[in-house]
């Protein structure tokens, strides 16, 4: 994630602003109108089929002195999945697949952050989704770290992509005519909290 050029700016911008004894852990909040979730899986062979999530809240703790002791949390309703056509939201809001009305929030806490190279790392997390925790591992990237020019305050992009499997959530419905391997790319804007 550009760990060490990340950190030496967060450093820098926390130094300024609260004093260099404290500047070795920041907390930045996502920007909910700027991050997304988006998946596509394989319909019959015949399609790519997209979904999304966006609009959801997220904070990450960045430990600048040692970037592996950093931290990621993200929560939101299932219900926020965007498929551009109703009848298969429904479908996958009932029985057949997340059953929202009695597991609806999805959550992702991170356990692990492995530093890969300037601008990388590999985040390992625990994931909750229709009531079903499995470990995932994100491959992620920082796209930039900067002031925001309208918002005057230290902002970051991500980007990270990881594959899972539907069955693994106890979502396989229909597998294998709708694949149970799903790809998912992420893609967050994130500022300094406050």
């Amino acid at each position: 994630m550009k760990f060490k050029l990340f950190a030496s700016t967060l450093a820098l911008a926390a130094a300024g602003a609260i004093g260099a004894a404290q500047a070795e852990t920041t907390t930045w909040a996502l920007d909910a109108s700027h991050s997304q979730i988006v998946f596509s899986y394989d319909h019959l062979g015949f399609s790519t089929t997209y979904g999304m999530f966006s609009g959801f809240d997220g904070e990450i703790t960045f430990d600048s002195a040692d970037p592996a002791n950093s931290s990621v949390t993200v929560s939101f309703p299932v219900t926020t999945m965007l498929t551009g056509w109703e009848e298969r939201f429904e479908h996958f809001m009932g029985d057949d697949f997340f059953n929202a009305a009695e597991n609806e929030t999805v959550t992702f806490t991170s356990t692990a952050i492995e530093v890969t190279g300037e601008e990388t790392a590999l985040i390992t997390g625990d994931l909750t989704m229709n009531g079903v925790t499995q470990e995932v591992v994100l491959d992620a990237s920082l796209n930039a770290m900067a002031e925001h020019p309208m918002a005057n305050r230290p902002w970051a992009g991500f980007d990270a992509t990881t594959t899972l499997l539907r069955s693994d959530f106890g979502l396989g419905a229909f597998a294998p005519f709708v694949s149970d391997e799903v790809a998912v790319m992420i893609s967050i804007e994130a500022m300094q909290a406050d």
